[in-house]
């Protein structure tokens, strides 16, 4: 998808995609930083959007290794279509909804968790259930990535995920 592409359905599904510029590749190269691929089998991506972070996911990625992509646009779903990688399952549908397409492709609780999901932008009570969602899911070890423009929610990731690290990512547009 163009810059420019992306800045429309940004600004038309603006509390779906709640940003109107693709994540940069200054962006993508931090969050792949984050994973620690060598012991991730499974992979999800919550919010995956075109699939530009997907693709970096991707390069990092095990022969042998999923990564369950979620994007609830369909466009943005034709989009990531196109990704022809047969490690990538893409699913139409909420992040609430995790557990159940986890159930559905056969696959082990995830390693590691990206988010791009726009938290702010969403009803309280269902941030918090995909947020606890994703924490019960992750093994000891396991990782939750999300990608955000805003320091605002820090207060919530902490009291689910207890120990929150926070990186800046000045070129990230």
């Amino acid at each position: 998808m163009k810059g420019f592409d992306f800045f429309k359905e940004g600004l038309k599904n603006f509390r779906t995609v709640g940003t109107v510029t693709r994540s940069s590749p200054f962006l993508c190269r931090k969050v792949v930083e984050a994973v620690d691929f060598e012991r991730a089998n499974v992979l999800v991506e919550l919010g995956a959007g075109d699939g530009v972070i997907t693709r970096h996911l991707l390069e990092g990625m095990k022969a042998d290794a999923r990564l369950l992509a979620f994007e609830v646009l369909p466009g943005m779903c034709e989009l990531l279509e196109k990704i022809q990688d047969p490690r990538l399952l893409i699913v139409q549908d909420s992040a609430e909804n995790l557990p159940q397409h986890l159930e559905a492709h056969h696959l082990p609780r995830p390693d590691v968790i990206v988010s791009a999901i726009p938290f702010l932008t969403l009803p309280r009570e269902l941030m918090y259930g995909i947020l606890q969602t994703c924490h019960r899911l992750l093994p000891e070890k396991g990782r939750f990535v999300q990608v955000h423009y805003s320091r605002g929610l820090k207060k919530h990731y902490e009291r689910i995920f207890g120990n929150v690290r926070i990186d800046f990512v000045p070129l990230n547009v």
